[in-house]
Formats: C-alpha cells, structure tokens, sequence
C-alpha cells in the first residue's frame, strides 16, 4: 500500500527477496489486485534458488543443499502456499551472486547511508542486473531493502568482494617466464591500468605463477585484458568467479610443498561461533593426515576452511564417505585450477 501511495505516477516494476516466498508473496497480491501492469520481479542468491527451481519445474523441489551467505533467504524449499500464489503472480525469477549482493551492499550505503544485510541488499543486485541483462532505460523500478540485521565485522568481508561484483576487479592467474625482468615486462604490458594485488613465490626455475588482481570496468574490459595478455603470449586463467580463490588462495598464494605428495583438497563450511573451528578440527579427529589448512574469520554467520587431506585419488570415496559423516557443508577441490597453479605440489 505504501509503495503504491508513494508512486501514483509510473511504477514498472517491483523487484523483491526470496527466501521462503511470504514477502514477495503478500506484495504481488496486493500490487496485481490493484496495479496488474506493475511487474513483480522476484531475486534470489544464486546457490539458494528455491522458487527458481520450483518455477521452472512446475512444482515446488526441496534443493540438496544452499549457499548461506545471504543467510536471511538461505531456504531449500519455498513455502507451499507462497508458491501457490507466486508461480502465477511472478513475472520473472532474477538470480545473483555473492558479489553482486555485495556490491548492491554498497550501492545501498552509498545511497542512503543504511547498511543492509546480504538479504536486504538482494532486490538492488536483483535490479541492477535486470537492467544491464535487459538494456532497460527510462523506466520506473523499485527494491524494497527487507533487513539490516548485519555484524559489523561482517563488513570486512563484504568490502573485498564489492570489486568483483562491481565488474570492477579481475582476479587472474598467469604464468610469466622466470628470468629478470619479466615482472616488468607484465607490467608494462597492463599500461596504466591499475594493480590491485599481486601474489608471487619462486617455484620452477623456468616458469612463474602469479596471483594478480587488475582494476577494469565491466565484464567487456576483463574480456579484452585476457584477450590482451593471451595474444602477447602469456597462458592466462581468469579466476573472478573461482569461489576457492577469492576465499583462500588469494590469502595462502605461494604454500608449495614437494614433500606433501599426493592430497585430497577440500573447503568446508560450518556454523561460526565461539569453539566452532576446535569443534570442526575435534571432529576430524586424528585419522587424517592434514597437509594444509586455511581459515579466516570474515564476519559472517558460517566459518570457512580450506583443508587438504593426505590421500590419493583411490582414497577419495572413503574420504568422501567419512566426510558426509561428519554432517558438514563441503565441496571437493582437489582439480580447482586456483589449486593446481598454486598450492599442488
């Protein structure tokens, strides 16, 4: 009713969070009763797309597992009344990612001064990429911001992803000749673009790996820059949607070692409060051999760790066994290139 009071004028469309469906649900009601010519856009996290999933199948379906970043619409299955009204009420389901929520984050702070939580935030990413997917101009569009219920720390993590998600910063991997002044050459080949980070160790004698962050600005730029460094020879990996990556190994670059053999690699996540990283490590207890471990408090409501395992590919499905035991949220890692070009012995 206030959105509907407040533009009496043109309103084109309504973008809104999903999680179980109840908001998106109660607003579409109400704004196709009395507008039907506003569309109701409904966003949801990419690794949590429950209406997605029961729109295009035509039914509600129960998703085997959620991201939880956006832990405020963090739901496997969307409700079975707020579905019965949304699947004829919704025009179209816009799913996105981590980064995009948290560059609409900022968007909001920018804005207004407010800060939401991931959730809150969706309905601007939401917009954002409807407008860019669908090249919209000159129209009317509203997001209803749905929470604020964030931890200040929480922010930290936030801040380092909004680059990526601005379209803003590429994440690559590339492999430079190892001889003086190679470093320099790769620099003067990026001309006045800026550095944002840069990750080296000394590995091989012929060839090195570098980590790179580069400032660019739109996802045509990145294109172009790995085109660019392509055609000048150099093998480049575009890492800006590798999750491993920009989680761990943009923290851990250069940690080779010859003597760990063959290993099992592994990033788990697990509800994050006082105790909970002992408790993750109690779990494991001692039959596996930990050949490396990465963890880094980002403020969030789930802790995040990096763990390889001495083990050979033979041993992967008595691991894998063993780990669904342990109850946590995990993804096998082992043949991530971020893994591979850096870490792998």
């Amino acid at each position: 009713m206030e959105i509907l009071r407040q533009h009496s004028g043109r309103l084109d469309a309504i973008f809104i969070a999903v999680g179980g469906g109840g908001l998106c649900a109660g607003v579409a009601a109400y704004v196709k009763h009395v507008r039907p010519g506003v569309k109701i856009i409904a966003v949801e996290s990419d690794d949590a797309a429950c209406l997605d999933a029961a729109m295009k199948a035509g039914r509600r379906v129960r998703l085997k597992e959620v991201g939880i970043f956006a832990d405020g619409t963090a739901v496997a299955q969307v409700g079975k009344e707020t579905f019965r009204i949304l699947k004829d009420l919704v025009d179209e389901v816009v799913t996105v990612s981590t980064d995009e929520i948290c560059a609409a984050v900022k968007d909001v702070y920018n804005d207004t001064r407010a800060i939401c939580e991931p959730s809150g935030a969706m309905g601007v990413a939401g917009l954002k990429k409807y407008v860019e997917q669908h090249g919209i101009e000159g129209q009317t569009l509203l997001s209803i911001q749905c929470g604020a219920n964030i931890d200040f720390d929480r922010l930290r993590y936030i801040s380092e992803r909004t680059e990526t998600g601005e379209k803003r910063e590429a994440v690559l991997a590339v492999t430079l000749d190892e001889k003086p002044g190679s470093f320099q050459t790769f620099c003067k080949l990026l001309g006045r673009r800026n550095i944002s980070e840069f990750n080296y160790r000394y590995n091989d004698a012929n060839y090195a790996q570098v980590f790179a962050g580069m400032k660019v600005t739109s996802d045509e730029d990145r294109s172009e820059l790995v085109a660019e460094l392509t055609g000048k020879g150099y093998t480049v990996s575009d890492m800006t949607d590798n999750e491993m990556a920009k989680l761990h190994i943009r923290h851990m670059v250069g940690g080779r070692s010859p003597q760990v053999g063959e290993e099992q690699v592994y990033r788990f996540e697990f509800p994050e409060r006082p105790g909970a990283l002992l408790h993750f490590l109690a779990q494991l207890g001692g039959r596996l051999n930990i050949s490396m471990f990465h963890y880094r408090n980002h403020g969030s409501a789930f802790g995040r760790v990096l763990v390889g395992f001495q083990a050979s590919k033979k041993d992967a499905r008595e691991l894998g066994a063993f780990l669904d035991a342990l109850g946590y949220r995990y993804v096998n890692e082992t043949d991530n290139d971020a893994y591979r070009f850096f870490l792998g012995s």
